[in-house]
């Protein structure tokens, strides 16, 4: 397995791409509320792409037997990722929902995702994402130049279990770059010590995905939506970050909190 290494231009143009993703994930947040359909959402992210100068890497992949049918990943509740956008699904107080937004720009790919909760949400599905949270800050300082993927894998995982919580095993974070998916691949369990040594240069997609239940996962007919074999609620976050001597660098951050930038 060959990890990519991202020279000068391919960090300065992952830069952009990831700040793009972020900003549309940025744009999207306030809008979730009691009362919006997931495709009201989509629409909005949709529109956001564009206007940024950028086009969906969701829309048109080719990950199943069939196309997915959206720009945006829009999964609520028990819907651990890929869930399809509908105006039929429409959010309730104490619902959670996952944002997930990828994007093509200058021939690269900016990947991120925040699970929210909407309205007054339960007090352990509230700590179900503040965990998941933490646990993707916890692997993303593991991402230091000499450890191993292991090691980031190992730390989500003792962490969100530590709590209570499981990792989802079917679905893995993974490299990105000049396509969505790229080496290595990131799992949120595992050991430390084991997995590729980490370099300068890499862009790696960390996201844990965390069940208030059990681990087990299952695809819906759509072919796409994952969800959690027990019905509890999922959530998810995820980072793409770019591994430097000086320590991780999250590539996802706003362009309004970009220094110089024009939002």
């Amino acid at each position: 397995m060959t990890i990519p290494i991202k020279n000068k231009e391919g960090i300065a143009r992952m830069r952009e791409a990831c700040a793009i993703a972020a900003t549309v994930l940025d744009k999207l947040k306030p809008l979730v509320r009691p009362g919006i359909t997931t495709q009201d959402l989509e629409e909005a992210g949709r529109d956001w792409i564009a206007r940024l100068g950028a086009r969906s890497a969701c829309y048109g992949y080719r990950g199943s037997n069939r196309p997915y049918p959206a720009h945006t990943c829009i999964s609520v509740n028990e819907e651990v990722v890929h869930g399809i956008p509908s105006f039929r699904r429409v959010l309730h107080d104490g619902d959670v929902v996952s944002l997930d937004i990828v994007v093509w720009h200058n021939g690269y790919v900016g990947d991120n995702a925040f699970t929210m909760p909407v309205g007054a949400v339960d007090p352990t599905v509230l700590k179900l994402l503040r965990v998941t949270r933490e646990a993707l800050d916890l692997g993303i300082r593991e991402a230091v130049v000499g450890n191993r993927i292991g090691d980031i894998s190992a730390t989500i995982q003792r962490y969100v279990e530590g709590h209570g919580f499981s990792v989802v095993r079917d679905m893995v974070g993974h490299g990105v770059g000049t396509s969505m998916h790229e080496p290595p691949e990131i799992p949120n369990f595992g050991r430390k010590g084991t997995g590729e040594k980490i370099k300068p240069g890499m862009t790696l997609a960390i996201e844990p995905m965390v069940n208030l239940g059990g681990h087990r996962t299952k695809i819906l007919s759509d072919g796409w939506t994952c969800v959690t074999a027990d019905g509890s609620p999922s959530a998810h976050f995820e980072h793409t970050v770019l591994t430097t001597e000086n320590g991780p660098e999250i590539l996802t951050v706003p362009l309004a909190q970009i220094p110089g930038s024009v939002s």
